[in-house]
């Protein structure tokens, strides 16, 4: 190796190692906020919380790596060029394109990198943050609830003002307050004493023993001299069990990633559920239609003879007959038994209508998981094209800057990563509703940003990016300018 491309690599590499583990810390305190409620008060010993977030900071990468290769690329192309060193590479008789060579070739291994962490590291940890999550609350059920404050766990909101024993398991002075369905007033309040807390490890159910208390449950007023006396019902009781699904302990806001397992599957897995997936939505629509095949055809009514005998005057004749009596046929019955008939065939045809949605909603449902299969397949190779993508971004665009350090290229990375990022997740979000084809979705952000690649890449290497890089966007402004004056001065004349 030269000492040249020696040089530009390990600036580059020191560049990229101090920006993602800056940017890694930044997120991975996002996620302790994000869990703050499941970690905060629950007596968890540090390498439990180390742990925690070990599993969960994996899923971090594909954020963080594409930005580090951006700002890394502005920081240390851009340094070059305002210490003039790429004036004296060229000086040398050295282009861009042969300064980037070798951080091509770095970039491409770390694409390959990204793949394989991609497809091996982060299912593994996905696997075990979701379990470990689950076993938490199974293995220290007391963890699931805090003293000192109310705890909203799914219909009911829980408050204990101490927790004793090894586990926490022992609990003192318990109010439970059980909502009603609308959930904005409470249904029914539980006052006791003492309590337990026993759960399985094999089960998601965590089971509260209350004893020595007093349960109350609002009365519905039968009369507006009953509503101003607010009734109620009071029952005291020795013992008292709930069962409370652990489930509902998990953040609303992540129940997506709780419920889904695409996450925790690599590339050929993926590819065998999504086959799984497809032949299961297959046979699905096969039986939904042979099932209202069955159902439509028992509209049609008995009364169609065919024609007897081989005189076509005679077959005409019971032609029209048969059409008169379809189209008499209620006059045939009396009025009661008329709309007993009536009000059968809109029951029977409201029911056809609930089977039919009821197989739309449940078909949409398989395609949205198929989709979801797709997109996480496909994001796999996302992650891998995305270190390339901004490489060729941020390298060209250092260049023609001619800024370094912590300011200018901050600004220009965070506003290509925000572009790319906010067009990535609305082409899933809109490939997930099947509005389009999965793997559009998955690419939308590079398919967004790669002719900007391509254009910041042909300017550096041509030497004329420090002239026309400005010009470009205002060439643009001027387009959209020109063509708003162009319909404005149209509708005056018209």
């Amino acid at each position: 190796m030269k000492i040249l491309d020696r040089y530009i690599l390990t600036s580059f590499v020191s560049t990229l190692f101090t920006v993602f583990i800056i940017l890694y810390f930044i997120f991975i305190l996002q996620g302790i906020w994000l869990f703050i409620t499941e970690l905060a008060g629950k007596d968890l010993d540090f390498f439990v919380i180390v742990q925690f977030l070990l599993f969960y900071s994996p899923k971090m990468v594909p954020l963080v790596l594409p930005l580090s290769v951006l700002l890394a690329s502005i920081m240390t192309f851009g340094n070059f060029a305002e210490h003039y060193e790429f004036a004296a590479m060229k000086a040398s008789g050295i282009s861009l394109k042969r300064a980037m060579q070798p951080l091509s070739i770095f970039i491409a291994g770390l694409a390959l990198v990204s793949f394989w962490f991609a497809n091996d590291v982060i299912p593994k940890s996905e696997y075990r943050f979701i379990n470990m999550r689950k076993e938490i609350l199974q293995t220290k059920p007391a963890m699931a609830i805090s003293a000192g404050q109310f705890n909203d766990v799914g219909a009911i909101n829980i408050k204990v003002d101490k927790k004793s024993g090894e586990k926490g398991q022992y609990l003192d002075n318990v109010t439970i307050h059980i909502k009603s369905s609308s959930g904005y007033d409470n249904k029914a309040v539980i006052r006791s004493t003492d309590g337990e807390l026993e759960s399985d490890e094999t089960s998601n159910i965590l089971q509260l023993h209350l004893f020595d208390g007093n349960y109350y449950e609002d009365v519905t007023p039968k009369s507006s001299s009953q509503m101003r006396r607010y009734p109620f019902v009071q029952t005291s009781f020795d013992k008292y069990t709930m069962n409370i699904n652990l489930n509902e302990f998990q953040d609303e806001g992540d129940s997506e990633k709780i419920t889904n397992t695409y996450h925790m599957l690599n590339a050929s897995e993926l590819l065998y559920t999504i086959d799984s997936l497809e032949t299961s939505l297959t046979n699905e629509k096969k039986s939904n239609t042979a099932n209202l095949q069955v159902r439509y055809s028992n509209i049609y009514s008995p009364y169609s003879p065919k024609p007897v005998g081989d005189d076509k005057e005679k077959g005409k004749k019971s032609d029209n007959k048969n059409i008169e009596l379809s189209e008499n046929i209620l006059e045939e019955f009396k009025p009661f038994s008329q709309a007993r008939i009536l009000q059968s065939a809109v029951d029977y045809t409201n029911s056809l209508m609930f089977n039919v949605e009821s197989n739309d909603a449940s078909a949409l449902n398989q395609v949205r998981k198929i989709n979801d299969h797709y997109l996480a397949f496909y994001g796999k190779f996302v992650v891998a094209y995305s270190c390339f993508l901004m490489y060729f971004i941020g390298a060209p665009l250092g260049s023609i800057i001619r800024k370094g350090g912590l300011g200018l290229p901050i600004v220009f990375a965070v506003i290509i990563f925000i572009i790319y990022h906010f067009v990535n997740t609305f082409g899933q979000k809109l490939a997930q509703e099947d509005g389009i084809v999965p793997i559009l979705g998955a690419w939308s952000g590079a398919i967004v940003l790669t002719p900007l690649a391509v254009f910041l890449t042909i300017k550096a290497t041509r030497d004329n990016g420090e002239v026309n890089f400005l010009s470009f966007f205002s060439s643009i402004a001027d387009f959209f300018v020109n063509l708003f004056k162009s319909k404005s001065k149209e509708s005056e004349t018209i």
